[in-house]
């Protein structure tokens, strides 16, 4: 088994930084900027994002965000398809939150100056995977992920109770001689020195983990901080083991796996082979079945040959409208989706599982908060309904502030009373790595592991040799210095717990498959959690999601 260090590197209380609020928020996305915004009205917030504040997976998003606004849709089948999608492992109460207070939190969304397009004087709404119907929402044809990031930083900017601090990278969670989280230890970027932001209650929305793989949809911050750094402070992990590979990426050479959105199915494209033959006719749902379905099925056929999207069925005029983004991307690489089938492939896109929450995003440590695509309260299940994370982060999050004021302020958390680890940093607060890791070389051999063994498709000997050789790497890893091997650190961490969740789990359901054990037991609702124990053994627990 492999050794869990509670920090990153020793580090002393000297020449460190003290900075304080009521709420520090970790991260920028829609979940990190709404909590944030709805906190201002009654505290005092930080903002801490690893680049800008405008860079996350949320300005990355083209679908969507799925809501039940149309009278011909309701909460409650909005529920059942998020239910269906999660393949038995949603917690049907924390969903129901979801599609009901969702209405809710997008009114409010759009309050915030977030502009979504319109028909006939009507919202516009479109359909995806694994939806009965078209609930949708979307800015700017297939870019409303850019649209919910433009809105909400304008609002962030303009709360005189809201500080937002860029090129902060968070190293650790801060606790006191309770055990309560008190704060988050940083590296200031631009500065290389050591930052300390206290707070009463620290937010975790640090977003996903997808460069954990080789083929990804997701930018370049996304390497599992904030999973890594709630897992060395003790929190429980949980479902680890489901990961989304989103069925239609961009597969040319030399061109990132730009996501091109389930959107486009909704609106009519057509998946074909090699022949030109639509290998989906057959498999319920067709092209809008479930995204590890659509995924899998793209997946075996890239062995007699390559895979394409037609957009040619959507019409000339629709294409434009609704995905000018996608369009002008693809036409900068070569590829007019007017007039030729688009080569795709399947890329890592979205964490199920991640820091184990109840539907107020409490996490198992004291004053520890996790909200969006780090946390799991059971909404997403197996395998996310398309365009639900969006309203996830919105909701649960608008949730976390309730219940931080239903607690109150409470004492200001006191530097005096942070507990640090044995060590120094030579007495400068700035730290300087005793050994430096090759972190691009290490980085590439995770990636290349986790995608051949940890993937789409998965076994037992291919995951046993992956949480082999991630153990054995993390052992040879003595310090780091830089944010890129610091992330790569972290990337080690949530790598092997998403091969031990998904050695542990001898069933396929949902975003894992097993090819030695393709059948899905049961609909029993079987969680597990990741949790540090003293001994620094990393193991398995039944977890309890009692409110």
């Amino acid at each position: 088994m492999g050794v869990l260090r509670r920090y990153l590197y020793p580090w002393s209380k000297t020449g460190v930084k003290v900075f304080d609020s009521d709420v520090l928020v970790l991260g920028s996305g829609i979940a990190g900027l709404y909590t944030a915004i709805k906190a201002s009205e009654q505290f005092k917030v930080t903002v801490l994002t690893k680049k800008t504040i405008e860079e996350s997976n949320t300005e990355h998003a083209q679908g969507g965000i799925a809501v039940a606004i149309d009278e011909a849709d309701s909460p409650t089948l909005h529920l059942n398809d998020t239910l269906k999608a999660g393949a038995g492992l949603c917690d049907p109460l924390t969903v129901r939150i979801l599609v009901e207070e969702g209405l809710i939190c997008v009114e409010e969304l759009m309050g915030m100056g977030a502009q979504f397009d319109y028909h006939d004087g009507e919202l516009a709404l479109t359909r995806e995977g694994a939806h009965s119907q078209r609930r949708i929402l979307h800015a700017l044809g297939d870019a409303t992920g850019w649209e919910i990031e433009r809105a909400l930083v304008a609002k962030v900017k303009s709360c005189q109770n809201v500080s937002t601090f860029e090129e902060r990278f968070v190293i650790d969670l801060l606790e006191n001689d309770r055990g309560h989280i008190v704060g988050a230890l940083v590296l200031n970027g631009e500065t290389g020195e050591l930052e300390s932001h206290l707070a009463n209650a620290v937010v975790l929305a640090t977003g996903g983990l997808g460069q954990v793989y080789s083929f990804t949809t997701n930018p370049s911050v996304a390497t599992g901080d904030g999973m890594a750094v709630a897992m060395r402070a003790g929190a429980d992990l949980m479902d680890m083991e489901f990961v989304q590979f989103h069925p239609t990426a961009l597969l040319i050479p030399n061109a990132p796996r730009f996501l091109i959105s389930e959107a486009v199915r909704g609106e009519g494209a057509h998946l074909i082979n090699a022949s030109g033959i639509r290998f989906m006719e057959n498999i319920i749902g067709k092209e809008l079945a479930a995204r590890d379905v659509v995924a899998r099925a793209i997946w075996e056929e890239m062995n007699h040959g390559s895979v394409y999207l037609d957009f040619r069925p959507i019409g000339e005029k629709r294409i434009l409208e609704r995905f000018p983004t996608i369009y002008q991307t693809c036409l900068k690489y070569g590829m007019d989706v007017l007039t030729m089938p688009l080569p795709v492939a399947p890329a890592a896109h979205y964490m199920m599982g991640g820091i184990a929450t109840n539907s107020y995003g409490e996490s198992s440590l004291p004053h520890l908060y996790a909200a969006g695509e780090c946390a799991c309260n059971g909404v997403h299940g197996a395998n996310r309904l398309a365009s639900n994370s969006l309203l996830d982060g919105l909701v649960f999050g608008a949730r976390i502030v309730e219940k931080i004021g239903d607690k109150g302020p409470g004492k200001p958390p006191s530097w005096e009373d942070v507990l640090s680890p044995e060590g120094s940093l030579n007495g400068t607060g700035i730290y300087r790595s005793q050994k430096a890791i090759d972190g691009q070389s290490l980085r590439t051999h995770i990636q290349d592991l986790m995608w051949d063994k940890v993937g789409i498709l998965r076994n037992e000997t291919g995951l046993r040799e992956a949480v082999g050789l991630l153990l054995g790497w993390e052992r040879e890893v003595l310090s780091a210095g830089s944010v890129h091997e610091l992330e790569t650190v972290n990337m080690l961490t949530v790598g092997v717990a998403i091969a031990k969740a998904a050695l542990d789990r001898k069933e396929s359901r949902g975003g894992h498959f097993r090819s030695d054990y393709p059948v899905r037991l049961d609909e029993s609702w079987q969680k597990h959690s990741l949790q540090h124990k003293e001994d620094n053994d990393v193991r398995y627990v039944p977890v309890s999601r009692a409110d």
